[in-house]
């Protein structure tokens, strides 16, 4: 088991900036890859960006450049750098583990709201 808890949402102004962080406990040695997705309302949750245990990031072509994953195995947290906010940013960010066999756990998100 994998246990995930989000912090660092909060309300910013169009332009502005935010750190999302993600924290991991439990069986952290089973984590392959991260990742991070969102949920704007009365939308579906959309893939955001993933980082590989090797360091690998990819991004979604809406963040791309305004977003970075970064992770910190010692302290077994994986960060959202947002940038350059804009209002349809807006949205609940989730953190996602990958483990080996296609398992998947969440953390319960935290809102990002970005104002014009």
């Amino acid at each position: 088991q994998v246990q995930l808890v989000e912090s660092g949402g909060g309300l910013v102004q169009a332009g502005g900036s935010l750190r999302l962080s993600c924290a991991a406990s439990g069986s952290i040695f089973s984590i392959n890859t991260m990742l991070w997705y969102r949920q704007a309302p009365g939308k579906q949750r959309e893939w955001v960006a993933t980082i590989t245990s090797g360091g690998t990031t990819t991004y979604a072509d809406s963040v791309k450049g305004r977003f970075t994953i970064s992770r910190d195995n010692a302290k077994n947290t994986v960060y959202l750098q947002v940038n350059s906010l804009k209002p349809e940013d807006t949205a609940v960010y989730y953190c996602c583990a990958a483990v080996p066999g296609g398992s998947y756990y969440w953390g319960k998100g935290t809102l990002v709201t970005v104002s014009s």
